[in-house]
């Protein structure tokens, strides 16, 4: 292997490769994909000179531990964690210059579930469908990350741009999603749909990257009965079950589904979803169309 590479010492409870994701394949059945958190993804590649589409690594809760073949320049963003390199403290949200075999370890979460970290040249696995994503629903992409897996280091496009300050969001502690109604509103009935807004929910430890699910306040009704035939999903949708519970799908959502969709969060507001931790409260802020 030619350039420099990392190889995971430790994988840790998730870590995938991300970047922007595979739109414009649900027609044949692929999810789009990409970070969840896809502003602490671009910002990771901002610190490095990367353009936001290069890949970098998203792990879960506990943090992932690699090792440098060659020296390299990593950024951490995302959930804040320590950072170490070679058993030093490094910060976290700047450039880090990582040499030639050392031991990079990022921590566990201090708040949030996902950090993302960027290396300078971006990982250069290969590509599906113009992707480096790893999507857990279809299976595309370079698989979860293991011990021994070597991951191949890019060319850097331009310069380290570090910055003096950073606006970086914090995990949120109320996690506030508008919802856009319909296509399948009128399947509930007004008071549920009323109650949807005023209600307390909380994140769900059953969530990961294929939906954000809720628990503890009201269920929604139906106003009618019967089954919808399956229909397409997209990034955002408010899938109800049939115990009432919303399902909010993020990026490996599947692409179609035969459960009513009462609303839709728009995309731009899905990055703190992916950063809720289970326990946190959940408020719907049901919106026109």
């Amino acid at each position: 292997m030619s350039g420099p590479a990392l190889e995971v010492v430790r994988a840790g409870a998730l870590t995938t490769v991300q970047d922007l994701g595979r739109p414009g394949y649900a027609h044949l059945g692929v999810p789009r994909s990409g970070a969840l958190d896809p502003e602490a993804h671009a910002l990771a590649n901002r610190l490095l000179g990367n353009p936001a589409g290069a890949a970098t690594l998203e792990t879960t809760l506990d943090g992932v531990a690699l090792r440098a073949a060659g020296a390299v320049t990593v950024a951490v963003t995302g959930a804040p964690c320590p950072v170490r390199v070679s058993g030093r403290p490094a910060p976290w949200g700047a450039p880090v210059r990582v040499p030639d075999g050392a031991l990079l370890e990022l921590g566990a979460a201090v708040r949030g579930v996902r950090s993302l970290l960027a290396v300078r040249g971006g990982f250069a696995v290969a590509e599906v469908l113009g992707s480096r994503a790893t999507d857990l629903l279809s299976g595309l992409g370079p698989p979860v990350l293991t011990a021994g897996t070597v991951l191949p280091v890019g060319r850097p496009w331009g310069p380290v741009a570090g910055a003096d300050a950073l606006r970086v969001p914090a995990p949120p502690e109320e996690l506030v999603l508008p919802v856009r109604p319909g296509p399948r509103a009128d399947w509930f009935t007004r008071e549920s749909v009323a109650a949807l807004a005023r209600g307390s929910y909380r994140v769900s430890s059953a969530s990961n990257r294929i939906g954000l699910r809720i628990e503890g306040g009201p269920p929604l009704v139906r106003a009618r009965g019967g089954e919808l035939p399956s229909e397409g999903m997209v990034l955002g949708a408010v899938q109800v079950p049939p115990d009432g519970l919303p399902v909010v799908f993020l990026a490996d959502h599947p692409v179609t589904g035969g459960y009513p969709v009462l609303g839709v969060v728009p995309a731009a507001a899905l990055g703190p979803a992916g950063q809720a931790r289970p326990g946190v409260r959940v408020r719907f802020v049901v919106g026109g169309r």
